[in-house]
């Protein structure tokens, strides 16, 4: 068994939820290495080499890149929708090798109006990248997780405040890795409520 070099945060949630400006807050907290599938498998497409629909290739690559960081005491922040259980239970396999701490954190938006807004108001931030259409991410093969995680809903709350949410989640159950800091308080954030939902301002992008 190795000695346990690093620690692993997962995202995973359908495309518009949030999931993405999280997952690249959360690295910038931690210094971390930041991993999206959407890059990798963008540029895939753009290296001629694979095309259209890569596959599994992306994550593929993912859990290899993610591996040797891990390997070197890294964090690592892995973005991607993560839909299956074959891909979540990959994901813990490349952090049982490296005897690193693994971290799942699912995002969602119940509120089925804003989600649609979100995704159909969206920038293309990855070069080339066709974004899905609301018809393409309702009709998204996207399994029920079967997994002890951490859920965050951003249906109707700021960044900050749902930051703030994560941050307490994570802190609250000692979820934050070895070796990184606890998050800083978000400045601006709204107060949250019982039951764990950021308070309603204005909505996240």
């Amino acid at each position: 068994m190795h000695e346990s070099k690093g620690a692993l945060i997962v995202f995973g949630g359908l495309p518009g939820t949030g999931k993405t400006t999280l997952a690249r807050a959360v690295a910038e907290t931690h210094s971390a290495t930041y991993l999206r599938i959407d890059t990798i498998e963008q540029t895939l497409r753009c290296s001629g080499t694979l095309a259209g629909d890569v596959g599994p290739a992306g994550y593929l690559i993912a859990y290899a890149l993610a591996e040797s960081n891990l390997l070197l005491g890294r964090t690592v922040i892995a973005d991607s929708v993560n839909p299956l259980a074959v891909t979540r239970e990959a994901w813990r396999r490349v952090a049982a090798r490296t005897s690193s701490a693994i971290v799942e954190i699912e995002i969602i938006c119940s509120d089925a109006a804003e989600h649609r807004r979100r995704v159909e108001t969206r920038s293309v931030d990855v070069a080339g990248l066709d974004l899905p259409s609301w018809e393409d991410v309702i009709k998204r093969d996207y399994e029920p997780w079967d997994c002890p995680r951490i859920v965050l809903d951003t249906a109707g709350c700021t960044i900050p405040g749902a930051l703030e949410e994560l941050q307490k989640r994570m802190n609250g159950s000692g979820l934050v890795p070895r070796g990184s800091r606890s998050m800083p308080e978000a400045a601006g954030s709204a107060s949250t409520r019982r039951g764990g939902r950021p308070r309603r301002r204005s909505r996240t992008g």
